[in-house]
């Protein structure tokens, strides 16, 4: 599945026969105001992992109370004992496309690019990185033997379309890279073509992991049916911008990049379902809960939508959707580090973050996870 549109509406919700199209920004309470440093913590580069461990489900488990800030150290395939029968686990099903091309300009320049979006068939959004900046209407020339033109630009990004009807896609599957996160600092392998992949991955359109997914196998999936945990999915399109440092130093003056989702009817049945039996809802991962929190009705009850979110979640925000989140280590100042410290406390966050640093865990996409309940339990 990929996205149809490139969104004018930033900013503004826009429904058509209840599908929404674009939002912007998170409802939140008052709360002091919060600067990017205020999530910083100092990680040893060691930490980083930079291959997967021969086992998905081997990894390590942080768990946190966000009401009590208690943590406990266990091992992710404890999972299946941590939940109870009833409870619902929600999964982000995108799928990551090997995304970095390579290719030279009409007047022969190198190029470097890497697909953030997937508009249609022939046209992307791409961050390109050459010696001179392309003009619309210029020529790229990839090694397999596409060409595309450059449309437009918005922003740090530019709008390519493929020429000769020839698809993204196609073009992807045959001469991509798989685009590994910038901390993982060797070449990508035939292994991470299947590794940076969730088992259960079939929207193409990510360019990156939801990397809390990763942990799972299908025995610990088999394992968990078993004891009655309920599983749904929904698809958030990971982009690039994800790993994009905050250029505000107030949280409030940060605009979000935005990302494309889809929650269907079948998921929010579930959802509502697995209230009314009186289970959790539990996030398989931030995108999921940033996907649930845009889908949101003012009842709190998420409803189909389909389209754009630049959904920003800090502390003083309400969750309205989910009860338990399964996440692994976030970069310092990162959004993804100010969601999680909304849903548990910056400092139930920060002191599990320093207990995770002194217990050697293993940090970001191939790291270690964390199971938190929410501190608005």
């Amino acid at each position: 599945m990929i996205n149809q549109s490139l969104d004018k509406h930033q900013g503004s919700t826009v429904t058509h026969a209840g599908v929404k199209k674009s939002i912007e920004f998170a409802p939140a309470t008052s709360a002091p105001t919060l600067r990017r440093q205020d999530f910083h913590y100092d990680l040893p580069p060691e930490l980083i992992a930079q291959h997967p461990l021969p086992q998905r489900s081997a990894s390590r488990l942080l768990t946190l109370n966000g009401v009590s800030g208690q943590f406990s150290d266990r091992w992710f395939r404890d999972l299946s004992g941590l939940l109870r029968p009833g409870d619902l686990l929600i999964f982000n099903n995108t799928r990551v496309i090997p995304a970095r091309l390579f290719g030279r300009k009409a007047s022969g320049g190198r190029f470097q690019l890497l697909v953030e979006r997937l508009l249609d068939e022939q046209r992307a959004l791409v961050q390109l990185r050459a010696s001179k900046t392309p003009k619309p209407g210029g020529e790229l020339q990839f090694d397999a033997g596409f060409t595309a033109t450059v449309l437009d630009r918005h922003g740090d990004l530019f709008e390519i379309r493929m020429n000769d009807g020839q698809s993204w896609l196609t073009l992807l599957e045959q001469q991509g890279r798989i685009p590994l996160p910038p901390y993982i600092t060797r070449e990508p392998t035939e292994e991470d073509r299947w590794r940076y992949q969730t088992i259960y991955a079939c929207q193409p359109g990510a360019v990156a992991a939801p990397t809390a997914g990763l942990h799972f196998d299908q025995s610990l999936l088999d394992q968990l049916a078993e004891r009655g945990v309920e599983q749904t999915f929904i698809t958030l399109h990971v982009g690039a911008g994800t790993f994009q440092p905050l250029r505000a130093e107030r949280l409030e003056e940060h605009r979000m990049h935005a990302e494309w989702i889809a929650v269907s009817a079948a998921a929010c049945k579930k959802i509502q379902e697995t209230r009314a039996r009186g289970g959790r809802v539990v996030a398989v991962g931030t995108t999921v809960v940033r996907a649930l929190e845009t889908a949101a009705g003012e009842t709190g009850m998420p409803q189909p939508w389909s389209g754009e979110t630049r959904i920003f979640i800090y502390p003083g925000y309400r969750f309205r959707s989910v009860d338990a989140l399964i996440t692994n280590f976030h970069l310092p100042e990162s959004t993804l580090l100010m969601l999680v410290a909304a849903f548990a406390g910056r400092e139930h966050i920060l002191n599990a973050y320093r207990h995770a640093v002194e217990q050697r865990y293993r940090f970001f996409s191939y790291g270690d996870a964390m199971l938190i309940s929410s501190s608005h339990s």
